[in-house]
């Protein structure tokens, strides 16, 4: 059963189409969502192929595809070569992550994502965890809190937000996102909207370790990945983008290359995107939320 309105798909047939599907392959839906890409990956296969989805938020499965040849499992794609070995899957044929916020994620009030609504401090994408926003407002020293909001958040005046976040839990502890507005609010540096959202973002990242996902998933590529099979992600921040590019081009997070004792360069992909693909202008008029996706697509070697 599909929800209504669950998530607008970002660069579906650009992301698809990059895997180059083989129609009886093995294919992995890193982050199924409202399954917007997972349907136009089953378009592509027969009645051998395979796909499997994984998404960590128990909401996702309302959107469960009623088809023999799907599997949700309902885990982060971090346990990605456990999950294949319960399901005696040694490689597949492609891997796509769509990484981020679902619009769902966004649009309803109480999983506080969105500074939209007044609601707790929750930002947990897998609300089996214990961490919550609220937890890192309460307890990460002032330094702590500096270096998420610079790095993940790209807030320009990161310090003195630390600072103020540090001083005000000590008059009363964080629980609302009207808490946190109070605080911030004042000391917004630009933009009000895209400041807040860097605010917000800093500490969803942070709550879900989405780049500590990120780089196990990527890790895990490349033993999962049968010689010639496909990967894409599609990124919303940065910091993310950068950690694709950098394992696409060398395997290795920094860029560095790797040299065997010959001076042979180990080149683990073919990277298919020089630049990475963006949404196009009639894409972010129908989705404004499209406007950052980054899509880079690489083969294994």
């Amino acid at each position: 059963m599909i929800q209504e309105n669950y998530h607008t798909t970002v660069l579906l047939n650009e992301a698809v189409n990059g895997l180059s599907i083989v129609p009886n392959g093995v294919y992995i839906d890193a982050t199924f969502g409202g399954g917007g890409h997972s349907r136009a990956i089953l378009q592509q296969l027969n009645a051998d192929g395979k796909l499997l989805g994984f998404d960590q938020d128990d909401d996702a499965a309302t959107n469960i595809i009623e088809d023999q040849r799907f599997t949700l499992i309902p885990s982060n794609f971090r346990a990605l070569k456990k999950m294949l070995r319960l399901h005696r899957i040694q490689q597949v044929d492609g891997i796509l992550a769509d990484l981020g916020v679902s619009s769902h994620q966004f649009d309803v009030a109480e999983r506080g994502f969105s500074y939209r609504f007044n609601a707790p401090l929750d930002m947990r994408m897998n609300q089996h965890e214990a961490k919550t926003a609220a937890t890192i407002l309460n307890t990460y020293p002032t330094e702590q809190l500096q270096q998420l909001l610079s790095e993940y958040g790209e807030v320009r005046n990161a310090k003195t937000v630390a600072t103020a976040l540090v001083a005000a839990r000590e008059r009363k502890l964080f629980a609302t996102i009207n808490d946190l507005l109070q605080v911030i609010e004042p000391l917004v540096f630009g933009p009000k909207m895209q400041y807040l959202s860097q605010v917000f973002q800093a500490l969803r990242i942070e709550v879900n370790d989405e780049l500590g996902a990120l780089r196990d998933l990527l890790k895990q590529s490349l033993d999962v990945l049968k010689v010639d099979g496909r990967i894409a992600i599609i990124s919303f921040h940065s910091a993310e983008d950068r950690l694709v590019k950098n394992f696409f081009k060398t395997g290795d997070f920094e860029g560095v290359q790797e040299k065997d004792f010959y001076g042979n360069i180990h080149r683990p992909f073919q990277v298919m995107t020089k630049k990475p693909i963006e949404a196009s202008a009639e894409e972010v008029k129908r989705n404004t939320r499209s406007r950052s996706a980054k899509l880079r697509i690489a083969t294994r070697l």
